[in-house]
């Protein structure tokens, strides 16, 4: 499971979205981006169906989880 709260990109409020964690600034999850991606969605795509979210929060996120994955156990 990744940690997001170390993620400048990402927020989760218990108050919005059911305290899922939401690009900062949208009540976008997080999981909506993995979701599309797995569908064969492009990054592009993603960022022109949710204009709230941007490339550059996309990309703090992808990082992010890459990096999670690497982590030791």
């Amino acid at each position: 499971m990744i940690d997001w709260s170390t993620c400048p990109a990402v927020e989760s409020d218990p108050e919005r979205v059911s305290g899922a964690w939401v690009f900062r600034g949208t009540r976008v999850p997080v999981a909506a981006l993995f979701e599309n991606l797995e569908d064969g969605a492009s990054v592009h795509d993603f960022i022109e169906w949710f204009p709230g979210v941007g490339a550059e929060q996309v990309r703090t996120v992808l990082e992010h989880a890459a990096k999670s994955a690497l982590a030791p156990a």
